[in-house]
């Protein structure tokens, strides 16, 4: 059986939205994705995220319900368990920091135009985070919306 290896992702959307990371090392250097990491030894999953969100954006934010659980392969014979939540931005100054090259704000059709992780883009409408919409090239069907 593979290692499970616990993690938690951060969906932190502001209006018409989304906080998104540029992953600066593996897996997934160079790759746009939402702020998020391990969770350490005697850490909840609101604490690893509240470290994880101030430590690769500067922000600062209130943890919501659990989204939804991915899986992704971390190599090695060990497989990353992500559980994704909502939240809400609190203060702070967004600047990228720790394992993150760059830190913004994207618009859904932003979002759609960057490199992303893996398969963010259809969990995020799978979740109702996205609407269908955002997987439609621009142009071809209106705008995108959250």
């Amino acid at each position: 059986m593979a290692r499970r290896i616990p993690c938690v992702g951060a969906v932190i959307p502001d209006g018409d939205r989304l906080l998104v990371v540029r992953r600066a090392r593996a897996p997934g250097a160079g790759l746009w994705t939402i702020p998020g990491g391990r969770v350490e030894a005697g850490e909840t999953d609101h604490e690893a995220l509240r470290r994880e969100v101030r430590e690769e954006t500067g922000l600062d934010v209130t943890v919501g319900r659990l989204l939804g659980t991915v899986e992704q392969d971390a190599g090695e014979g060990a497989v990353f368990v992500i559980r994704d939540y909502m939240c809400a931005p609190e203060g702070g100054d967004l600047r990228p920091g720790d394992d993150a090259a760059d830190a913004r704000w994207v618009t859904a059709q932003e979002l759609r135009r960057l490199p992303t992780t893996p398969h963010l883009v259809e969990t995020l409408v799978g979740w109702q985070v996205l609407s269908p919409a955002s997987l439609t090239p621009p142009g071809s069907s209106g705008p995108a919306e959250w």
